[in-house]
């Protein structure tokens, strides 16, 4: 699914875009136009093409580094991973180490906010788990060690309590 997200994303942006040209384009010069006008025109235009450039720049840069996907490849692990009020059922606990991994989220009650964070306390991924949806999020440990599941959306009082871990052994 988020291939699709993507690729409507970049549609819709490029559609902005030459709407933006079109105007630029089409808009006259007004007659008598001198000096302090034309100066005007030309930073107009100017501007313009740098803000159609930023965007780009800034759509990949910020689009690109995603870890979603749609599929497993071969010699992936996969983790089935539910969240319900107020806890995590995670089918595999332990991964290796260089090896990728796919987070298969979804939830049996409410959205929730599932997120791998390493022992400084960085989020290094996260998705949504929502109920009769899976999201699928592919992401390889480096390093061995205790990495903490947590939820980022409030589900209910005891959602400060919605934590798990996953281990990551060496190969």
């Amino acid at each position: 699914m988020q291939p699709y997200v993507l690729a409507i994303s970049l549609a819709l942006i490029a559609l902005v875009a030459a709407s933006f040209l079109l105007v630029v384009r089409t808009s006259g010069h007004i007659p008598g136009d001198h000096g302090a006008r034309a100066d005007i025109e030309k930073i107009r235009r100017g501007s313009f093409w740098i803000l159609v450039a930023l965007g780009i720049v800034v759509t990949f840069v910020s689009l690109r580094p995603y870890p979603h996907s749609t599929a497993a490849q071969v010699g992936d692990t996969v983790l089935n991973v539910t969240g319900s009020m107020w806890s995590w059922d995670i089918d595999k606990k332990v991964v290796l180490a260089g090896t990728p991994v796919v987070f298969r989220v979804t939830s049996s009650d409410v959205n929730h906010g599932f997120a791998i964070a390493n022992a400084e306390g960085t989020i290094l991924f996260q998705t949504q788990g929502m109920p009769g949806y899976i999201n699928q999020v592919h992401y390889t440990f480096s390093k061995p060690g205790s990495y903490q599941v947590l939820c980022l959306e409030y589900c209910g009082l005891a959602h400060h309590t919605m934590q798990d871990e996953i281990k990551v052994v060496a190969e």
